[in-house]
């Protein structure tokens, strides 16, 4: 795999690693010299089978699309087959969007040491293919004392105005610490009802105070929230007294949390549109040309 951007926070104490040719994967974050981010199944599992691992940015849709089709601002798109060019979940739904490999960044030089800044631009015909709105992403990283806070700009540059559907999917964990004892809180008031291929069926129901605060223990949580807290919404996890928060700043307005038995990770996933949003509509931004959407989140880790 390519070379490897590393970000240092200026005390020094904090290291994140970015993968520019496999679409910016934050694939290591070091706090006092201990990882907090899960590798998976590895850099190249995600790169070329989009197995994900780290904090990856999940693109240009986060999740899955209910069939390999949509219909969105005027125009249908038929996705070609997947071979090379999208992952397939187990009831063979794309997910996730493009494959990692194939979104290849371009570094912006003269960076200070506790930040990067990359831009991808989307008009290559592969692309095209899976997603026919010409534009350019520009994704930003820096690094303060025990915080990393990721931002992205996307700017419209085409003819036709470009849907939003974008998340990270940041696996974090508590180094020295078994998920038997993680105590969790959600700052969101609702979940998403799915149905049985994780696809939401447009109903709701409100969270019980002990699913927004709870032991995660050996639950199994693969659920879409909306209803997140005014403001900027928060997401946390704490072992003894080590926290890690994960913080929405701006432009999103979902969040999943995935937290699968067995695995001492758990994910709070920023997400600007709930699952399937390309083709119900639900909670899309829609940026016209020559307009640009924000979104920016972080994960702070707090002794």
């Amino acid at each position: 795999m390519s070379s490897t951007v590393t970000i240092s926070s200026p005390d020094g104490e904090t290291e994140a690693e970015f993968v520019p040719e496999a679409n910016m994967v934050c694939g290591s974050l070091r706090w006092r010299g201990a990882e907090l981010l899960d590798a998976g199944r590895g850099l190249e599992a995600y790169a070329q089978h989009g197995k994900t691992m780290g904090i990856p940015l999940l693109y240009p849709w986060a999740n899955r699309l209910a069939e390999p089709s949509y219909r969105v601002a005027g125009v249908a798109v038929a996705l070609p087959a997947p071979d090379g060019l999208y992952a397939l979940d187990p009831h063979g739904l794309p997910i996730h969007g493009a494959l990692p490999g194939r979104l290849r960044w371009s570094v912006q030089a003269g960076s200070p040491p506790d930040r990067v800044a990359a831009q991808l631009d989307w008009s290559a015909p592969e692309l095209m293919e899976l997603f026919p709105f010409e534009h350019q992403l520009v994704y930003e990283a820096e690094l303060s004392d025990g915080r990393l806070t990721l931002a992205t700009t996307l700017q419209a540059t085409g003819s036709l105005p470009v849907p939003v559907s974008l998340g990270f999917h940041p696996y974090r964990r508590i180094p020295g610490s078994s998920r038997a004892g993680w105590r969790v809180s959600l700052g969101a008031a609702a979940r998403l009802v799915l149905d049985e291929r994780m696809i939401p069926t447009g109903e709701r129901e409100p969270l019980a105070e002990r699913e927004r605060a709870f032991v995660l223990g050996e639950q199994s949580w693969d659920d879409g929230l909306a209803g997140l807290d005014a403001g900027e919404p928060r997401f946390a996890v704490t072992a003894g007294d080590s926290t890690v928060t994960v913080t929405f700043h701006e432009g999103f307005g979902y969040a999943q949390v995935y937290a699968p038995p067995a695995h001492d990770y758990i994910c709070f996933e920023p997400m600007t549109a709930p699952t399937d949003a390309l083709r119900s509509g639900e909670g899309l931004s829609v940026v016209e040309p020559g307009g640009e959407y924000r979104t920016c989140w972080s994960v702070t880790v707090t002794p």
